[in-house]
């Protein structure tokens, strides 16, 4: 069955806690789409190989969990939707006992990576990025001759477009005047400008998770297009920012994203900053609609009346992970809150946890 993403967090969580003795911790990722069956075959190659380990204690962990998965995937009789992920080891941390456990992974969204590792530890990134906020940014880098547009989300680069202007080099058939030529490389540049637009708009027009767009490209190009709001009135106030970048493909997109952290850790920082303002003015002007104790968070959860639930990100994991179950058994919004600004240190310190309320109780 498919996880939510905060079923996902719990699994990510604890995953996370366990390490092997030796490099005998399996992880394997089956993408969306991949044969479970394939998989399968590879792995009870492995099973070979692992024959060959010199150390007895790791020979026998790595064989025996490589066996359990291998019977696991034979249970499939194909891979689901969104993939698969399987996490498999002995997790005893007592020497010389066994414990030899299994997760078996659908994700929230599809997988797109195919991996077999043995590690002193699991390899969660690929599941990582897809507890990162449901948010996307519009990526877009262009010259004269050709523009790319992707989508950025969490970590992941998706490329989406790839356009050519067909306006014709500073070389110029013979005969041709100077300014005729000019006017139709600037007809065919405005042409291109506007093409660029019309994808953007049908790309992120009614996407309802868009929180921003980012340009890239030469100096003069980029500005053209931004300055002459070739864009419409929504995606163009949703302009973060214009970044120099040297290239127009998909080595542009991903430079576009490298010189854009700092801005796009502004964006998640100022997101924070409201948030916290908005909690904190409401425990100042109307006390009676927001609270920021225990005793009072959980007595406002059991009566449903929590709307916004912020809990900082460095609060004892196990009550972070009790009161998250619980607001979420009522549809509360649940805001992990960084301890990297000054308002989130100040509500840490405060007590960590919080609540908006929906009404008075």
């Amino acid at each position: 069955m498919k996880l939510t993403k905060d079923e996902l967090f719990d699994i990510v969580e604890e995953l996370e806690s366990y390490r092997g003795r030796q490099t005998e911790l399996i992880t394997v990722y089956i993408s969306s789409g991949y044969e479970a069956v394939s998989v399968q075959k590879q792995l009870e190659a492995e099973q070979s190989t692992a024959k060959n380990i010199k150390s007895t204690s790791t020979r026998k962990n790595v064989t025996d969990a490589l066996e359990k998965i291998v019977r696991h995937l034979k249970e499939f009789k194909k891979t689901p939707e969104n993939g698969l992920a399987v996490f498999c080891g002995n997790i005893s941390k007592v020497e010389g006992q066994d414990d030899l456990r299994l997760w078996s992974i659908e994700p929230p969204q599809p997988l797109k990576v195919r991996l077999y590792r043995c590690d002193k530890e699991f390899v969660l990134e690929p599941l990582k990025e897809q507890l990162s906020p449901e948010e996307i940014y519009g990526l877009l880098v262009m010259d004269r001759k050709e523009a790319t547009i992707g989508v950025l989300e969490g970590k992941r680069i998706e490329i989406i477009q790839k356009m050519t202007s067909g306006v014709p080099s500073k070389v110029r058939a013979g005969g041709q005047s100077s300014q005729r030529f000019h006017r139709i490389t600037e007809g065919l540049t405005k042409e291109f400008y506007k093409r660029i637009a019309d994808e953007m708009k049908k790309i992120f027009h009614d996407n309802p998770k868009l929180k921003g767009i980012l340009i890239g490209g030469p100096i003069p190009t980029k500005d053209e297009f931004v300055d002459g709001e070739y864009l419409v009135t929504q995606l163009q106030a949703k302009i973060l920012g214009k970044i120099d970048v040297g290239g127009s493909d998909e080595s542009g997109i991903k430079e576009l994203v490298v010189k854009s952290q700092n801005l796009l850790s502004k964006q998640e920082i100022i997101r924070e900053k409201k948030l916290l303002e908005k909690f904190f003015e409401t425990l100042g002007k109307n006390p009676d609609m927001a609270v920021y104790k225990e005793e009072p968070i959980r007595k406002a959860l059991q009566y449903g009346a929590v709307d916004s639930l912020l809990l900082s990100k460095d609060l004892n994991k196990n009550l972070l992970n009790e009161l998250r179950k619980i607001a979420q058994g009522i549809d509360s919004k649940i805001e992990i809150i960084s301890t990297e600004t000054e308002e989130g240190k100040q509500f840490f310190n405060l007590s960590g946890m919080g609540a908006i309320l929906r009404f008075r109780i």
